[in-house]
């Protein structure tokens, strides 16, 4: 059965296949650490790096795509406002050469 993130999507929209969210290892230990903390000073829980993993793993899955999704739309959004507006602001006349004398 299809989410319907899946079925909803633009037809303009084409999915990879295998396409996932790929982060740097750096950025995988730093959000691992911040997991392990949140756990310990909200939850009052101490997890270990393989716990704390695997939550990483279930967000990348889970909630990554849709925020992914949204952060493409918002960027859509931008660049079609500027490709808009650029015939008011990039507009020149044509044939004025005579207008001018």
């Amino acid at each position: 059965m299809q989410s319907d993130c899946i079925r909803d999507r633009p037809a303009s929209c084409k999915i990879a296949p295998g396409m996932s969210i790929k982060l740097e290892k750096e950025a995988e230990k730093l959000l691992i650490e911040s997991i392990k903390r949140f756990f310990a000073e909200t939850l009052e829980e101490e997890v270990g790096d393989l716990r704390a993993s695997l939550v990483l793993d279930f967000c990348m899955k889970e909630i990554g795509p849709s925020i992914y999704n949204q952060a493409v739309a918002d960027a859509q959004a931008i660049l079609q406002e500027r490709v808009a507006d650029l015939d008011g602001s990039c507009f020149e006349p044509e044939h004025a050469y005579w207008d001018k004398k």
